[in-house]
């Protein structure tokens, strides 16, 4: 692995690390943004975390995908220059485990609902990406005057193992490692479109280092005895597409153009049940269209709620 200069990981500070995506992203630095972390309890002893960018009313809700945190958006909410929140899924980063598994999106959804309505009751979108889009589904299937306008990264309902067999692999890997180093090494083998700087940040944020000197995922932390986690066999949100298209938000979907988590007949699928639907790809994106191509996405979402729907 190339070797490229990063802070110690030992001194990790979660919001110093801004200036870096600002510059490898080609934006303007004005200095640190305002952000600031974020807990809402959601039932007695169960918290969801999330980070809060601007001091205005957030005007979006950001939900990541499956083994991520809120921290994938970051050089997408540095583009935007909106107030907005950014969720750490339950079982992800610095939330608490939802009361049924870290993939139910019925579970996932009650508790983002209850963190968007203290922190972002009046957002006008919700981003969801991978298994955050699947949840923001499920919210707007069972809270919908939350969601009032959808956008989609790079997910469906017509999701599957074999769509998402790279993915299954890495999250299937091991749940420690003995150095920093090597966890990173096993994110670049996974990622080889991206920057190990960019890596570098994100297992930054995504890792901690144990009590017994090993390094270990966030969403490793905390599970309870018996809970299932993110390590799956068979994925099976095939039943949301009922929400999606009796969903009233206006919709766009955003496709990466070189990944194969969304195929031809799965965005036929959404077209058929929403004809209204946007459907925009982003050429030379994979999966993780937020961190391949943060600034088109961030003109997207930008877009997006520049429109008027008649």
């Amino acid at each position: 692995m190339r070797e490229e200069a990063g802070v110690d990981p030992d001194a990790y500070d979660e919001f110093g690390l801004f200036h870096e995506n600002a510059a490898e992203a080609g934006l303007a630095w004005h200095g640190p943004p305002v952000v600031a972390r974020h807990h809402i309890e959601v039932t007695p002893g169960r918290s969801v975390s999330a980070l809060v960018w601007g001091s205005g009313p957030p005007e979006l809700v950001l939900l990541h995908g499956g083994g991520q945190n809120a921290h994938t958006w970051d050089t997408v909410a540095l583009a935007l220059t909106r107030p907005l929140v950014a969720i750490d899924l339950p079982g992800h980063g610095h939330s608490g485990w939802p009361v049924g598994s870290a993939l139910d999106p019925g579970s996932l959804a009650a508790d983002v609902a209850v963190a968007v309505e203290a922190l972002a009751p009046a957002a006008r979108a919700v981003v969801g990406m991978s298994l955050g889009g699947i949840t923001a589904l499920a919210l707007a299937r069972d809270r919908p005057e939350l969601v009032r306008r959808l956008v989609l990264v790079d997910i469906t309902p017509g999701v599957d193992g074999e769509k998402t067999g790279d993915i299954t692999a890495f999250l299937a890997g091991p749940e420690s490692f003995a150095t920093f180093d090597e966890i990173l090494e096993r994110t670049v083998a996974f990622n080889p479109t991206r920057s190990v700087s960019s890596l570098r940040r994100g297992v930054l944020h995504n890792a901690v280092r144990r009590a017994d000197g090993r390094w270990t995922w966030r969403h490793q932390l905390g599970r309870p005895e018996g809970a299932t986690g993110i390590h799956v066999e068979r994925l099976a949100f095939d039943g949301l597409w009922d929400a999606l298209g009796s969903s009233a938000a206006p919709l766009l979907l955003v496709r990466g153009g070189r990944s194969p988590v969304v195929d031809d007949a799965d965005v036929d699928e959404l077209v058929r049940r929403r004809p209204d639907a946007r459907v925009v790809v982003v050429d030379g994106a994979g999966h993780s269209v937020q961190g391949d191509r943060p600034l088109e996405l961030a003109a997207l979402i930008d877009g997006e709620l520049a429109r008027v729907d008649g």
